[in-house]
């Protein structure tokens, strides 16, 4: 059992590891949306206009689980997976953000902005990480 567990460990890797808590982030922040949709709606003004609550959660599903999926690609192919996350996650951060300002609509927009923001920005930086090597690769000191 350990060595199995141990085998998947190693295929996720860190960046599969991110990738996917950022997928279960984003599926359940989605699921949240469509089973009891979020009352205070002051700062998604703009989002609203494009389209209902109900299918920006489907929106969030969806992402969480091309990052899910994408989670399990070799290093260089899980690309798509934090292109997701980051793609789902902006429109939430600037709508909060011109709530906030110019339009005035929401006093605490620039906090929600910035967990939003944050939240995408990760996968930006991420995108770039090299996969550790394994320790049997690593230069032993003497």
């Amino acid at each position: 059992m350990r060595a199995a567990v141990r085998r998947l460990r190693k295929r996720l890797g860190r960046r599969g590891a991110l990738l996917s808590l950022k997928g279960v982030m984003a599926m359940g922040y989605g699921s949240g949306q469509i089973v009891q949709p979020t009352g205070d709606r002051h700062g998604l003004t703009l989002l609203l206009k494009f389209m209902p609550l109900e299918r920006w959660g489907w929106a969030w599903i969806t992402a969480g689980a091309v990052a899910l999926v994408c989670a399990w690609l070799p290093q260089r192919r899980d690309w798509p997976g934090y292109l997701a996350v980051w793609l789902i996650a902006t429109p939430w951060a600037m709508a909060y953000l011109a709530s906030w300002w110019p339009l005035g609509e929401s006093p605490r927009g620039w906090v929600l902005a910035m967990i939003f923001g944050a939240f995408g920005s990760v996968c930006l930086v991420a995108i770039g990480w090299d996969e550790p090597p394994a320790r049997s690769e690593l230069p032993r000191e003497t």
